[in-house]
């Protein structure tokens, strides 16, 4: 009986995960989309590093971006 017991709060708190109201709020979400939250160790850096290498290296692909350059912009 206990089993069940368990096995039913387990799914009730599994199942809570599931709500429709959003834990972000709209008005909080651009903390969320800073560079600073992201995955790498020094975003800012990093994305300053991939501009450089977007604009100038022509042969650099799977990127997320086209073209290629001199570098010119």
């Amino acid at each position: 009986m206990s089993a069940r017991i368990t096995l039913a709060v387990l799914a009730v708190m599994l199942l809570g995960g599931c709500s429709i109201q959003p834990w972000v709020k709209p008005y909080e979400r651009d903390r969320l989309a800073d560079p600073i939250m992201s995955w790498d160790r020094n975003p800012v850096s990093n994305a300053y590093t991939n501009h450089v290498q977007e604009s100038r290296e022509a042969a650099r692909g799977a990127s997320g971006s086209s073209g290629g350059g001199c570098g010119c912009n």
